[in-house]
């Protein structure tokens, strides 16, 4: 995580850093508490909240710019 020094106002902290590491610990968790070996892509999905899934019928996402 990159943490900047402001000047006068404190920290400033990387939200999106801190957002990809609580995904990342969301998971370890499942996968620690997971029977199987791996996880399936659905399971990933629905771990990371991701709506439809491997293979559903949603637009593609916008190219980035």
């Amino acid at each position: 995580m990159y943490v900047a020094r402001a000047q006068g106002r404190g920290a400033v902290q990387d939200h999106v850093a801190l957002a990809e590491i609580e995904l990342c610990g969301d998971l370890i968790i499942a996968a620690s508490a997971a029977d199987e070996e791996r996880l399936s892509a659905d399971r990933i999905d629905e771990v990371l909240r991701v709506a439809g899934g491997a293979g559903g019928d949603e637009e593609e996402p916008p190219e980035p710019r």
